[in-house]
């Protein structure tokens, strides 16, 4: 009996641990087949895609399991260095008084001088995806339609980016740095410099994901 305790316990611990890595939890059949090509490949359905915001070009990490079950899982460079941009956030933060938050191509990874529960892991407003896409440095000028960080803020009489350079690596956009202004506009430093400042974290950042 005390065996099949420690079975059940090992077992239940196992699914756990499967469940976090792998997120099994909210894992749901689609009901979509598909047959893998002769050279290996196989199409992820376009409604997925659109669902999943899984875009062209995007790293898909693969998982397998000892059920033979395969999983993609979408990849984020930045993520890998999540404790490392948070403390760059901080510095920027703590040394400038600048808002910032550091994103990958879907979400925020780190930030500073704004509260964290809000904004960690929130889903980007399209406009803010629009403009890592276009691979340029962009800054808000009095008079603009206000860009919001998060898919879920308007931007109007609220915080909004205020400047943002994609994070670039090998060729590839994996994500953005970009600094953030309360209702106010108020500065605290001069645009210029709060420019470069934001232009070198995203430069510094793409050139570790190099190293």
């Amino acid at each position: 009996m005390m065996t099949q305790c420690k079975e059940i316990i090992v077992s239940w611990k196992e699914l756990s641990h499967c469940r976090e890595r792998f997120g099994y939890h909210t894992m749901k059949a689609t009901g979509i087949v598909r047959r893998i090509d002769d050279l290996g490949r196989v199409v992820i359905p376009k409604e997925i895609r659109r669902t999943m915001r899984i875009r062209e070009g995007d790293p898909l990490e693969i998982y397998t399991d000892r059920e033979g079950e395969v999983i993609f899982k979408k990849y984020s460079p930045i993520g890998e260095l999540a404790a490392f941009a948070a403390q760059y956030a901080e510095t920027l933060h703590k040394t400038c008084s600048l808002s910032v938050v550091i994103c990958d191509r879907d979400a925020v990874i780190a930030c500073a001088g704004l509260p964290k529960k809000e904004y960690n892991e929130q889903t980007l407003s399209a406009p803010l995806e629009d403009i890592i896409a276009r691979r340029a440095f962009y800054l808000h000028r009095a008079g603009e339609e206000s860009v919001p960080v998060l898919a879920r803020e308007s931007g109007e009489g609220g915080r909004y980016v205020r400047c943002a350079m994609p994070i670039i690596s090998e060729g590839d956009i994996i994500g953005c740095v970009a600094s953030v202004a309360s209702g106010d506009g108020e500065r605290e430093i001069a645009e210029d410099v709060e420019s470069k400042l934001i232009q070198t974290a995203a430069l510094f950042l793409g050139r570790q994901l190099e190293s």
